[in-house]
């Protein structure tokens, strides 16, 4: 086992002017559990990389200390297993089975241990395939399995955990915290762990440290207490207190089909069965469709074929005025006509400042420069982004990169947008605020198609189900 402690911690990004967080000192006991909670942009992975050793001096300015055992983080990396929000980031083998072995290896577990253990921590997490998955061929909740299995089969004595259900169904979720708790009771690790969904992890942890919006410590001790008297100042922020009420925002009446995808099919290289396999859908303008399933069930598959970033193997997905499918239209027609958001938010980032990623889709559809800075200016308010602009996308926290993100693909207008798991990584404010902005594009008259594990989010906006099943719709749309 494991103490924390931090003392006069800050730490300010590179190329940013306000620190990240100020001033925090706090002591974790071996053996704790503790769940680390805060509004988007607090400050919460940043305390996880700095525990994991990972803030270099190259990628900002250090005051304070950050101690493992009376030692610098920094010398105590081998000690201690991460999980990262994007679970793609740590996946480094081809196959499933040596990407958990990875870590194993490194540490120079002998070998007749390396796969009983691999095998024993698939098995934790509900990894639905064998060892020699291709990781390339999954989904994002399916990575997210993987990840964990990399983090738990190192039997860490520190495991550090940034949104671990953020990406999975329902049932996922529920295995992964099982695994959690298996893993903490036979360790005895110490646990910190970020989850904007408090009521889903209570009965994890023992103690709960929250961070306020300038990154400092606003409140620290059992879980109980710190809800019971610190809640309302906790949701005002953006915490999801539990019980805290939802918006509502119902539909208008839908118009025109602007989107149709004809019996959509597409099989990855090596796959026992196709990812998507004859779904058919019509998307209507002010309409959301929530595209829901379990992990793996073709719902990112289908999102890039119906925003034409793929060609199916079969199918077609078209918008009225156009001849072509979509995945045939030029890059800049395409763009015009369809937005799309992807899974993982970096992915999509382009430029080296926030304004500047606002200002690409518009100058590719060559807007007038007047009208251009109206747009971004409109969206940096609109979504609180306005003192990040000059910030590098990369930089951003998981919440304020989905932010970005969802802001980028509405810039230039499309009349279509696609959304792959749009909430992700939202403290309940900037969730709120993203129900009300797709809320007004879709009653301005925009199609959304939203691939979502969130249950409240498509409740909030009255949305359509398409629901998804082995690459199957189980009701047509």
């Amino acid at each position: 086992m494991i103490p924390v402690e931090f003392r006069g911690f800050a730490w300010r990004h590179a190329g940013r002017r306000a620190q990240a967080v100020t001033g925090v000192d706090l002591r974790v006991e071996p053996g704790e559990r503790v769940l680390l909670l805060g509004p988007s942009g607090s400050g919460k992975s940043t305390l996880l990389a700095a525990l994991a050793g990972l803030l270099t001096e190259d990628a900002g300015d250090q005051d304070g200390e950050v101690l493992l055992d009376g030692k610098p983080a920094a010398d105590q990396r081998s000690r201690v297993g991460i999980l990262f929000q994007d679970p793609e980031t740590q996946l480094v083998m081809a196959r499933a089975g040596d990407d958990v072995a990875f870590g194993l290896e490194n540490q120079a577990v002998p070998r007749a241990e390396i796969w009983p253990r691999v095998d024993e921590s698939l098995r934790a997490v509900g990894f639905p395939y064998g060892l020699d998955r291709d990781t390339h061929a999954l989904s994002g909740g399916e990575q997210q399995r993987l990840a964990l299995a990399g983090v738990l089969a190192r039997r860490p004595e520190l495991i550090l955990l940034d949104e671990p259900t953020a990406n999975l169904d329902p049932q996922g979720a529920q295995d992964v915290r099982d695994a959690l708790r298996t893993a903490l009771t036979d360790t005895d690790a110490t646990l910190i762990v970020v989850e904007h969904r408090v009521a889903d992890i209570l009965d994890l942890v023992d103690r709960v440290i929250a961070l306020g919006p300038d990154g400092t410590l606003l409140a620290d001790g059992p879980a109980a207490r710190v809800l019971t008297e610190h809640g309302d100042t906790l949701a005002a922020q953006g915490v999801w207190v539990p019980g805290a009420p939802l918006p509502h925002r119902p539909p208008p009446a839908p118009g025109a089909t602007a989107l149709r995808g004809d019996g959509l099919a597409l099989a990855y290289p090596g796959a026992t069965r196709p990812a998507l396999d004859g779904v058919t859908f019509a998307l209507r303008q002010g309409e959301l469709v929530a595209v829901t399933g379990p992990n793996g069930s073709g719902k990112s598959t289908l999102a890039l074929l119906a925003g034409g970033l793929a060609a199916p193997d079969a199918g077609t997905a078209t918008v009225p005025g156009e001849r072509r499918p979509l995945h045939r239209l030029p890059a800049r027609r395409l763009a015009e006509r369809v937005g799309s958001v992807f899974q993982d938010p970096e992915h999509q980032f382009v430029t080296a400042t926030v304004r500047d990623e606002l200002a690409f889709g518009p100058k590719q559809a060559g807007w007038t420069q007047d009208r251009i800075d109206a747009r971004v200016g409109e969206l940096l308010d609109r979504l609180r982004l306005a003192p990040l602009a000059a910030a590098n996308p990369h930089t951003l926290s998981g919440g304020e990169a989905r932010r970005l993100s969802v802001a980028g693909a509405l810039a230039a207008a499309p009349g279509v947008l696609i959304l792959d798991e749009p909430t992700f990584g939202q403290d309940r404010r900037t969730w709120g605020e993203l129900v009300d902005l797709t809320a007004d594009i879709r009653d301005e008259g925009t199609a959304l198609l939203a691939v979502t594990h969130d249950r409240d989010f498509a409740t909030a906006l009255g949305a359509t189900e398409l629901a998804l099943k082995d690459g199957r719709a189980e009701a047509p749309c």
